[in-house]
């Protein structure tokens, strides 16, 4: 492997991705404790839990994210991050305020997808039911 100044990092949601860019530094939480990963780190792979990884960009400007469990997976100069939920925060003073605001949306999605849910079932019980009765 090549020495670099930087890596490639992506952190994938599902269905989209939270950044993809280079970095000189990336920290993060794995459930034995933090860890600090620099563009020529030993290639590894390990499990994440929710905490704050922090992105350290070119020009110096850290990046903070808030993320729940997820896995990380750094070979040659790429980190690939793949987390479950996760959000950006300008700084870490309102990282608090982020991540509480995405999990109370994600509360009324998650209550309107269970009821909508719920009215399909019971649908799907009266249909059944209605079979039963007819000839």
């Amino acid at each position: 492997m090549s020495m670099a100044d930087e890596m490639q990092v992506r952190i994938r949601l599902p269905g989209t991705a939270l950044f993809d860019g280079p970095a000189t530094r990336l920290s993060g939480v794995a459930a034995d404790g933090g860890f600090g990963i620099l563009p020529n780190h030993v290639d590894f792979v390990t499990a994440l839990v929710p905490s704050v990884l922090l992105v350290t960009q070119g020009d110096g400007r850290e990046r903070i994210f808030g993320i729940d469990d997820g896995t990380l997976v750094k070979k040659g100069h790429e980190v690939d991050i793949a987390v479950q939920r996760g959000v950006e925060a300008p700084d870490m003073a309102s990282l608090d305020a982020v991540v509480g605001d995405f999990f109370d949306t994600m509360e009324d999605e998650e209550r309107a997808a269970r009821a909508a849910l719920s009215r399909l079932e019971a649908d799907m019980v009266r249909r059944f039911a209605g079979l039963r009765t007819q000839p």
